[in-house]
């Protein structure tokens, strides 16, 4: 088996797309609708080249999402894994995270889009070979069951059950409508077991409060 790249392999600009609420994770995937132009554009460029884009959050929600807000100064590199394009020209994507990173610098706009010079060696762990986290799971479901009622949320618990605990921990934590700076956390956690045990937290807590009304995703 070969073995994984190590950062000094990933590239030194990167495009980025900032979503509130939208969380990559190493080794998720996540699904995209491209439709605005200047993303367009990005996607086409990435797919030209090395095929990452950085998802990034906007530190401040009140910022309007046209614009290009202040982001968080950490985010996550994904890589193009599917690439579809519709009749009337936009394009279907999943990214597969791949490895995180902090902004050094922003850079100038090219072509509508936003572009950072990243810094990786501080996640170089996401590349290595994933590990169970260790964490207590039977709490976790316990609370996901009542996470999932509260929100009416249909789940195959076999399927579940048997899923492996850092792919549980990473699908969870990016598929369930939580505020943006709890997605932000977790995409900071140190490492899987911090971030099993902060999404547990994160879950029980929102059993706690109830449920919140939550919605699709289009870009």
């Amino acid at each position: 088996m070969s073995e994984r790249p190590g950062v000094a392999s990933l590239c030194e600009t990167l495009p980025i797309f900032p979503l509130a609420g939208v969380l990559l994770l190493p080794r998720g995937r996540l699904p995209l609708n491209i439709f605005e132009p200047r993303y367009l554009a990005m996607t086409r460029d990435a797919l030209a080249g090395d095929r990452l884009i950085g998802m990034v959050q906007p530190s401040d929600p009140n910022q309007p999402a046209s614009g290009n807000p202040p982001v968080y100064p950490t985010g996550c590199a994904g890589r193009i894994t599917s690439f579809a394009e519709t009749e009337d020209g936009r394009y279907l994507i999943t990214l597969t995270g791949l490895c995180r990173f902090r902004i050094r610098e922003e850079l100038p706009l090219h072509s509508g889009y936003r572009r950072v010079i990243p810094k990786w060696d501080e996640f170089a762990s996401d590349l290595r070979n994933p590990r169970e986290p260790g964490f207590d799971r039977e709490r976790l479901m316990r609370s996901l069951r009542s996470y999932f009622d509260k929100h009416q949320i249909k789940a195959d618990w076999d399927a579940i059950s048997s899923v492996p605990g850092e792919r549980l921990t990473t699908s969870i934590a990016m598929v369930c409508p939580f505020e943006p700076s709890e997605k932000q956390a977790l995409l900071e956690a140190r490492d899987v077991d911090e971030r099993a045990k902060l999404l547990t937290a994160i879950v029980e807590m929102a059993v706690m409060e109830g449920p919140s009304e939550g919605g699709g995703i289009r870009h």
